[in-house]
């Protein structure tokens, strides 16, 4: 089986492994979220039906206080009427009742005064040698309008103000309704929560909202819009207070709980991307450094014999042997020396010289045709009159012309035609080498490229691989099949820069 083939079957086995795996991992962090978020939920849910029912408590204590208060104005309005009873009561009349109904009065503070504010009587409240109703004790006494009884041409004025157990009563509302928005505030549920007035935009209190955001207008709007949209405001009308409204939404560990799967899986695509990155580029890394020194092993291999050739070249033309036979035998060993200067070079900078690629592009071709099949044709255009100058390592170029040539070559089994074709733009040179061979199938375009890949039973599978370090890693170009038809031939494209 094809190296390839059997690396991209593990890669798919492995990738589907790791789907499941994550897959398995967010399905089963999705379940203990969902359980989670489920349970903060019921806790706002009783978080908020606990507000609910302890505004309905602070109500009913509001009217319950009210009707207390109701209720002290009417003993006051019978004391007062008691008292004008007395006052304009005959000798004849029983004044024992309406003495008993003031006397019974324990409990409300009453001072009647006469029309100069000069205090006739007083009753649950110490005023010792106080004559007149003033100062601070008339602020006291002025929360209530007076009752006013009127006595032939005179007018006394009854002044009361709230009974002890009245005032203690009112101390335990203010209390609880303080402690109400308090506990609403600081609640135990971590829930954000926001009071507003009856106009649901003045800002009353807040809590569990970030500082520094308290302050901006425009963010509590949208808070409140979005607090609105998630659950209806609860209303809450208190004892001298007024309508409230209060807006929550769901407690931040409630909203980063929806987001936690999206977020793990986040972390975990991007864990697996850089950890993909690192491998991929530690194996260039190593497969640069085989490459490497491999190149200049061969190069260092062929060196010894290739000195020794060249003496024996010279001792056989002393020895007057054909000089056509000695001119070829040269050329041979040129070429070898080529070789070993191409792989000697692999693994460094590469040199770039201004070239005339059509130049260099017939001159391999003429060499390749020579050593090949009769039966392969070449068709270069244009032809070496023209001229296209660009930045060339010369013999690492040529070794690329000739690999894809003798791929051609090797495709059509000898047999077929290899067309050339090089054309520029203003930035760049197009070289298109194609054959009528058997073809590429689509699948493959970018496998043969790979070290090991190989159609030939003795091929080694490095040379489309070394074609494409050298236009890439030593050019800037680029190299790829351009098009492919099976049964038809091959085209593969080189770009290189001017």
């Amino acid at each position: 089986m094809d190296i390839y083939l059997r690396k991209k079957r593990w890669k798919l086995f492995l990738f589907a492994a790791a789907v499941i795996i994550v897959a398995a991992s967010l399905y089963y962090t999705s379940i203990l979220v969902t359980e989670i978020r489920k349970d903060e939920r019921r806790n706002v849910e009783i978080w908020a039906q606990a507000i609910h029912q302890k505004a309905d408590l602070v109500n009913f204590t509001n009217n319950l206080f009210e009707q207390i208060k109701n209720e002290e104005r009417k003993r006051v309005s019978i004391v007062a009427e008691a008292q004008r009873r007395i006052i304009k009561a005959t000798s004849n009349e029983d004044l024992n009742f309406f003495l008993s109904i003031i006397g019974e009065n324990n409990t409300i503070p009453v001072i009647i005064t006469d029309e100069t504010g000069k205090i006739m009587n007083a009753r649950n409240i110490r005023i010792d040698s106080v004559k007149y109703l003033e100062g601070k004790l008339k602020k006291e006494f002025s929360i209530y309008p007076p009752i006013v009884v009127r006595y032939l041409d005179t007018q006394i004025f009854l002044y009361y103000t709230d009974s002890n157990i009245f005032s203690q009563l009112k101390k335990v509302l203010d209390d609880l309704i303080r402690s109400f928005f308090s506990e609403v505030v600081l609640n135990s549920a971590s829930v954000p929560v926001i009071i507003t007035d009856s106009t649901r935009h003045n800002i009353y209190q807040c809590g569990n909202i970030p500082a520094n955001k308290i302050h901006d207008k425009v963010w509590m709007a949208k808070t409140l819009k979005s607090m609105a949209s998630q659950n209806t405001p609860i209303r809450v009308d208190l004892a001298d207070t007024g309508v409230h409204y209060i807006f929550y939404q769901d407690s931040y560990l409630l909203t980063q709980l929806k987001y936690y799967p999206v977020v793990q899986f986040a972390v975990i695509a991007v864990f697996l991307l850089i950890a993909y990155l690192l491998f991929s580029y530690a194996r260039k890394s190593e497969q640069n450094q085989v490459w490497v020194g491999m190149a200049k092993e061969t190069a260092h291999q062929l060196g010894t014999p290739l000195s020794s050739m060249v003496a024996w070249m010279e001792l056989l033309k002393l020895k007057g042997l054909d000089e056509e036979t000695v001119r070829e035998i040269e050329k041979d060993v040129q070429r070898l020396e080529t070789i070993t200067d191409r792989f000697s070079k692999i693994g460094s900078a590469a040199k770039l010289e201004k070239t005339n690629v059509v130049e260099v592009v017939h001159e391999t071709v003429n060499y390749i045709r020579s050593r090949i099949s009769a039966k392969v044709s070449f068709t270069i255009v244009p032809d070496l009159s023209h001229e296209i100058i660009i930045p060339l390592n010369l013999h690492l170029f040529e070794w690329v012309i000739e690999n894809l040539c003798k791929n051609a070559v090797d495709a059509m089994e000898g047999n077929g035609q290899v067309n050339i074709e090089i054309t520029e733009d203003d930035d760049h040179i197009h070289i298109d080498i194609g054959d009528t061979g058997k073809g590429i199938p689509k699948s493959r375009f970018k496998t043969i490229f790979r070290p090991g890949y190989t159609s030939k039973a003795r091929g080694w599978g490095l040379g489309l691989t070394l074609s494409k370090r050298i236009v890439e890693n030593y050019h800037s170009g680029k190299i790829f099949v351009k098009s492919s038809t099976l049964n038809k031939g091959t085209t593969f494209r080189i770009i290189m820069k001017k």
